[in-house]
């Protein structure tokens, strides 16, 4: 008997924790407010759910610097630009490191587009042949030369090349460099430009440096592949020179960068920062206008990792978001009910009288 009472006892106790207490069915009134309520607020925590389950499957990022130990590796660069106003024969691509390395004319992975004036495609040139080629000319003038020095390293080919740059030139052919080149991990610069010419015949096709131009479009040029929300700075860059020339010079500050995917594959790249400089070319000027990238790199690392919110952290969120919204249309509810209530009430008192 004495253990039943505490058995009923203690059955009671439990019951007086409820916090959530049930009424009868009979004394629970349902209303047409209470169900548009009931409608909204569950529209309402759908929305948030799935905006919460969206939030918590996206990865962020997190930024880490460390000192770089890397040594020996390439740098790669992705040049795509365009040359309105100079025909592919009169361009070249030039290299030097601090090393002392220096390649004039690089044929690492370039190609050339010949652009009409309206800067479609009407021709394509490798500049690996290009440079095989002109290595050929070359010893071919040099031969030429022991046997006829007054020529002075101009012949028939030269003068064909002229006729045909100054006819490219008078048609508006422009030029579009792309590829990718393979320099030393090293300060360095390189260029786009006419040095790639003998002198004498770039004075007879320009007429002089200051007839030259250089006007370009940078659509792409980066230091590596491309990992999602990067930011290369000189992508559509246009500059474009009107009666006119000089030298175009971009600074720029290489960041190495390491960018580890939720996957946890690693992506080696580069991000960077550059600064501007344009040098009008003067009538005592000697050199030949040119677009030169003089780039330095950094000594500290970026890696980016991308992560994900932990699953605790999705669950505290869902039940604030959905418990809070749960709370207010109860409240609404309430508030609406005893509204209309009170609304109501004095109609009734007067349909009595």
């Amino acid at each position: 008997m004495w253990a039943r009472e505490v058995k009923m006892g203690l059955k009671q106790t439990i019951k007086s924790l409820d916090a959530f207490p049930r009424a009868e069915e009979h004394l629970l009134q349902k209303t047409q407010t209470g169900a548009l309520v009931s409608v909204i607020g569950l529209v309402i925590m759908a929305t948030l759910f799935f905006h919460e389950l969206r939030y918590y499957l996206a990865t962020y990022t997190v930024h880490q610097m460390s000192v770089d130990l890397k040594r020996g590796e390439t740098l790669p660069i992705h040049i795509n630009m365009t040359f309105p106003s100079l025909p592919c024969d009169v361009l070249s691509v030039d290299a030097i490191d601090m090393s002392g390395k220096h390649e004039v004319d690089l044929d690492t992975n370039i190609w050339k587009l010949r652009l009409n004036s309206n800067g479609h495609i009407i021709g394509t040139e490798y500049l690996s042949d290009l440079v095989e080629k002109e290595h050929a000319d070359h010893k071919h003038d040099h031969d030429k030369e022991k046997d006829h020095p007054h020529i002075h390293g101009f012949d028939q080919a030269a003068e064909a090349l002229v006729k045909k740059v100054k006819q490219a030139i008078a048609e508006g052919e422009g030029c579009r460099v792309y590829g990718v080149l393979d320099v030393q991990r090293v300060a360095g610069n390189f260029h786009i430009s006419v040095h790639g010419l003998n002198i004498f015949v770039a004075q007879l096709i320009f007429d002089g440096s200051k007839h030259v131009n250089v006007s370009h479009m940078i659509h792409d040029l980066s230091f590596g592949p491309k990992y999602p929300g990067i930011h290369n700075p000189l992508d559509g860059t246009v500059r474009i020179l009107h009666d006119t020339s000089g030298t175009f010079k971009y600074y720029i500050k290489i960041v190495p960068t390491e960018y580890r995917y939720i996957s946890k594959d690693v992506l080696p790249t580069n991000q960077f920062s550059v600064t501007e400089y344009f040098s009008p070319m003067t009538n005592s000027e000697r050199a030949w206008p040119a677009v030169y990238f003089l780039y330095d790199l950094s000594p500290i690392t970026v890696t980016i990792k991308e992560e994900r919110r932990s699953f605790l952290h999705f669950i505290t969120r869902l039940c604030a978001v959905l418990g809070g919204t749960f709370a207010v249309t109860g409240m609404l509810d309430r508030w609406m009910f005893r509204f209309l209530e009170a609304l109501t009430k004095p109609k009734r008192r007067s349909g009595l009288h």
